[in-house]
């Protein structure tokens, strides 16, 4: 997925930021590093998850370019008299696995998703999807839909990308009381599929509406269910689903 890599400047840009996003941007005054976190509607919903970081080169923002737009509109609507800016950076990212290049931050995401280097480089060949669909982590408009997912169904307390001791965002109250008030009834799982199917396909079990199907690899893939109904065999466009646990 493309993406845009955006400067941070101004004497409150984390402090703007941190009372808008899920996560605690405030770590980064500590130094290089970067942390995964999302902008949501007031109802909780998400809008659009990216990075946060701090490199040789100062802070910055890494979108996904198709909701890069609707992200740096927004946050220029909230910014009103703050010392923040936007400024435009040169060069992208190259993701990896294993050896890092010098200057490289972890995707804080999950140890398999490895390193983002910020500037320019040949990336090499990765199943970025398989490694998706091996430890349930969602994609920008493919698992996580703007406006219509939570995150919490989607995992982003498991994946590092929401911080419940961080004072408010807009969207916390929801989110703190699905955390605390409520028991998850839908969420992100794996599945294995005896055949690829349409990304968003409809999964039935008992003749009801069990989730949707959406990243595939390899004969597995990622699945948005009600955990109530997504029990035993499924099926999605005619072709036979069962959930997958085994992690090898």
């Amino acid at each position: 997925m493309e993406r845009r890599i955006v400067g941070l400047d101004g004497a409150e840009a984390l402090k703007f930021l941190q009372g808008l996003v899920t996560n605690d941007v405030l770590r980064l005054e500590k130094g290089p590093g970067l942390i995964w976190t999302a902008l949501l509607t007031p109802q909780g919903k998400y809008l659009a998850d990216f990075f946060v970081g701090r490199d040789g080169a100062g802070l910055f923002l890494d979108l996904p370019e198709a909701l890069a737009e609707g992200v740096l509109r927004r946050l220029t609507l909230y910014r009103l008299r703050a010392d923040v800016r936007f400024v435009p950076r040169a060069g992208g990212v190259v993701r990896g696995i294993g050896a890092a290049p010098e200057g490289a931050l972890e995707d804080p995401r999950h140890d398999a998703m490895g390193w983002r280097f910020y500037g320019s480089g040949q990336e090499a060949p990765v199943d970025w999807d398989a490694l998706r669909v091996a430890h349930l982590i969602p994609e920008t408009g493919i698992e996580l839909i703007p406006e219509e997912s939570y995150p919490l169904e989607l995992g982003f307390e498991r994946l590092h990308g929401v911080d419940f001791r961080k004072g408010c965002y807009v969207g916390q109250e929801v989110t703190a009381r699905m955390k605390h008030k409520t028991e998850l009834k839908k969420g992100l799982v794996r599945v294995a599929l005896e055949a690829p199917v349409p990304v968003g396909t409809l999964l039935m079990a008992g003749g009801k509406e069990a989730g949707s199907v959406y990243t595939q690899s390899g004969g597995r893939g990622l699945a948005w269910v009600r955990f109530d109904r997504a029990l035993g065999d499924m099926e999605a466009d005619g072709v036979r689903v069962r959930q997958d646990t085994d992690f090898s």
